[in-house]
């Protein structure tokens, strides 16, 4: 990306060529060109205002594309938006949009789609269960919008002509440029959403403007896309196929790899050493922006318990994290005693008072709040673990079980198919779930903005000093100040408990190039993907 003063504003442009497949030197294309890639849960919405999937996301990337991409390092690069202008203020930018850009109909993508689509996402009808994003973006009246108190047209927003997309900020956001390859940001079709309602992104009826189109889409099976006629840039797309597999059972997902069913899975947990010997070509663990953690309900559907602080923080001093890592999942995760992951771009973990402690330690402060609260092997404190089906989530579902039950805990343990699970998640029915955050941007904010209390929040903990640190952030000369001091509130008031940070474990079959290999989001997309001969 080049930026150069100009007399009223800075503009950008980008000077790298785009990202597409571009077939390395002594590299030969296979006759197939079929991308097959596994899905531990079924699509719940292709939508990409309705998603708030990781594997969700990986569908909706192919098939919509929005103001910008990423290349294969996480950076910023065109999408829809060739080029940007920011005014002098740095609260408004003006995207120029490419002319060639069309929907999978044949229809141009203009700069109204952009306006229709990001009001969209903030408008209470919609329930976007991602309608929190467009206020991270802080965009002008976002708030307002999202909490019913100004209609959608006043969001900050404007068309100035068909090609040409102004967005109004209400502040300098330094990671606003970041916000921009997330998927709840993609157009969608108005004429095509309003003319098929909740059907419209079935097979038969969805259009899209990214590199793909969904071709079919057996639910809970599989999904095949293929390549989009009408995308600006289809001649650099080398792929004919796409295919999304849904496996709940990663051991079956493993068998079906190595069956060459699968071009690309995550192995069971535990037996990544193992894979790693048997498969050094294949087998890759790299750096992934995702916190995996319980999530304790905080309102009155929850348990009573958990509404005492002291609970809570004994069921987080409770967990070895060190026994997570090291002997249930065996594949570089780091113990986790914080929130925000620790490959973010520019964040520091602050010093974590949990963090210093032994687990000797721990389980004996833990051991001493609960004897106190009245909590024994003859009186536990009884609480309901909710996760999504996946033999991963099992395991490390019952070492916690055993290592609370030190503590005076009964864990029940309740298994749910993803659809259910996520319901009930959203809608606050559960205890304590499991849960996965990954980053939608590579920038501390993705996650700490997650607790607000006009976050996505499912456990609904409602701090107004976390609140007033994150809004003083977003106008920080250092918001990494405000960032350790948010994270510092976290571990007082421990509305989670943190187990650890991912790592990305794969089995990929030699023959897929074109996957990033240092995005520690994930972000792929198969328009830079080909198949070797094999």
């Amino acid at each position: 990306m080049t930026r150069f003063l100009m007399t009223t504003a800075l503009a950008l442009s980008f000077a790298a060529p785009v990202a597409a497949a571009t077939v390395a030197e002594g590299d030969v294309l296979d006759d197939t060109q079929e991308y097959r890639f596994w899905m531990l849960d079924a699509l719940k919405s292709a939508d990409p205002h309705k998603n708030t999937s990781k594997d969700g996301s990986q569908i909706v990337r192919q098939l919509f594309e929005g103001l910008m991409t990423e290349d294969g390092n996480g950076a910023m690069q065109p999408g829809v938006a060739s080029e940007y202008t920011v005014s002098d203020d740095k609260t408004v930018y003006t995207f120029t949009l490419r002319p060639d850009a069309k929907w999978s109909n044949g229809d141009p993508v203009t700069a109204n789609d952009f306006v229709y689509s990001w009001r969209r996402l903030a408008d209470p009808a919609t329930a976007s269960e991602y309608a929190w994003f467009i206020e991270l973006m802080n965009v002008a009246n976002a708030t307002e919008v999202v909490k019913g108190e100004q209609p959608p047209e006043a969001l900050g927003v404007k068309a100035i002509d068909d090609h040409t997309f102004e967005v109004t900020l209400k502040s300098p956001t330094p990671h606003f440029e970041k916000t921009l390859a997330f998927p709840s940001t993609y157009p969608v079709n108005q004429k095509v959403v309003e003319e098929f309602g909740t059907d419209w992104t079935t097979p038969e009826n969805i259009v899209s403007n990214g590199a793909f189109v969904m071709q079919g889409h057996n639910v809970g099976v599989d999904i095949t896309m293929v390549p989009n006629p009408e995308y600006w840039d289809r001649d650099s797309v080398i792929l004919d196929k796409v295919t999304a597999v849904t496996v709940p059972d990663a051991n079956i997902g493993l068998t079906r790899y190595q069956a060459g069913e699968l071009d690309r899975v995550q192995p069971p947990s535990g037996q990544f050493p193992r894979l790693l010997k048997e498969f050094p070509d294949e087998a890759v663990a790299r750096p992934y922006a995702c916190t995996y953690a319980y999530l304790l309900n905080l309102t009155d559907t929850g348990n009573p318990a958990v509404q005492d602080q002291k609970i809570r923080r004994a069921l987080a001093l409770a967990v070895d994290r060190d026994v997570l890592v090291g002997q249930v999942l065996q594949a570089g995760q780091q113990p986790a005693y914080g929130w925000t992951n620790e490959a973010i771009e520019g964040f520091t973990m602050p010093e974590l008072d949990m963090a210093k402690m032994t687990q000797a330690d721990r389980l004996a402060e833990a051991k001493a709040i609960m004897e106190e609260a009245g909590y024994s092997a003859s009186n536990p404190l009884k609480l309901d673990l909710m996760y999504n089906t996946s033999e991963e989530h099992r395991k490390i579902a019952i070492v916690v079980q055993q290592m609370w039950k030190q503590i005076g805990v009964d864990l029940v343990l309740n298994n749910l198919e993803w659809k259910v699970y996520s319901d009930r998640m959203n809608s606050q029915q559960y205890e304590v779930v499991r849960s996965g955050w990954c980053a939608d941007y590579n920038e501390a904010s993705t996650f700490l903005d997650y607790f607000r209390s006009t976050g996505y929040n499912v456990g609904k903990y409602n701090s107004e000093a976390f609140d007033a640190v994150m809004d003083a952030s977003k106008t920080s000369d250092d918001p990494a100040v405000e960032y350790a001091e948010a994270e510092r509130i976290l571990a007082a008031d421990v509305p989670y408990v943190p187990l650890y940070q991912y790592t990305k474990v794969d089995l990929i079959k030699p023959y897929v190039k074109g996957l990033p290999e240092h995005n520690v989001m994930d972000a792929w997309y198969a328009k830079d993907i080909y198949i070797t001969e094999h």
